[in-house]
This record gives structure tokens, C-alpha cells and sequence, in this order.
């Protein structure tokens, strides 16, 4: 259920309230008794938390993981073009593995 704020136009009295959806919005002030107790419009308050979409796609708003992870995959890229070739003059044992000699799950 939803906390709603209300505030009485006559005498100032604010109050959370805690209404279902489908409830009727209150009217009359508890404080005063006036007919002019109404609903307030309040920014929704919540926070994002764990491990989910927000931290590991929206933290860095600049694209920064983007980048760096184009620039790590580029450096391995280059790395596994090096161990490739060298261990390709080595022997026929790193063209039977389908990752390369280098690799540490062979």
C-alpha cells in the first residue's frame, strides 16, 4: 500500500497516510475539520540495490564499461594473436586445443 502525503489548505496540518489504491482521498482535516485536507504530489522514494541492471549496465552513465570493456577485449585479442603464433612455431600440441597452448583450462 501507498503512503500518501496530505496537507490541510486551511490551518497547514501535514500527515502521511497509508491508503489502499482504490480508497477515496481524504477531505476533512483531523486537526481543524475543515473540508480542505488534500492529497500532496511527492517524488516516489526507492533505491536500487544488489547486483542487478543498475550496478552492472547504468552506474557509469559515460559509457565507461563499454569502453573499457572493448579495450580489454582488444588487449586479449592482441595477447592471444602473440601466444597463437608462438606457440604455433612450437609444435603441433597448441593446434589441437581449440583455445591455443597458452590457455589455462588445458
Amino acid at each position: 500500500m501507498p503512503i500518501y502525503a496530505y496537507k490541510c489548505e486551511s490551518c497547514g496540518y501535514a500527515k502521511d497516510v497509508l491508503q489502499k489504491v482504490s480508497d477515496e482521498p481524504l477531505t476533512v482535516c483531523p486537526a481543524c475539520g475543515a473540508p480542505t485536507f488534500r492529497k500532496q504530489l511527492t517524488a516516489a522514494g526507492f533505491q536500487l540495490k544488489g547486483t542487478g541492471w543498475y550496478v552492472t549496465d547504468f552506474r557509469n552513465s559515460g559509457g565507461g564499461a563499454a569502453k573499457a570493456a572493448g579495450a580489454g577485449a582488444a588487449a586479449g585479442a592482441s595477447a592471444e594473436a602473440s601466444s597463437s603464433s608462438s606457440s604455433s612455431s612450437s609444435g603441433g600440441e597448441a593446434a589441437s586445443t581449440p583455445c591455443g597452448a597458452a590457455c589455462a583450462c588445458h
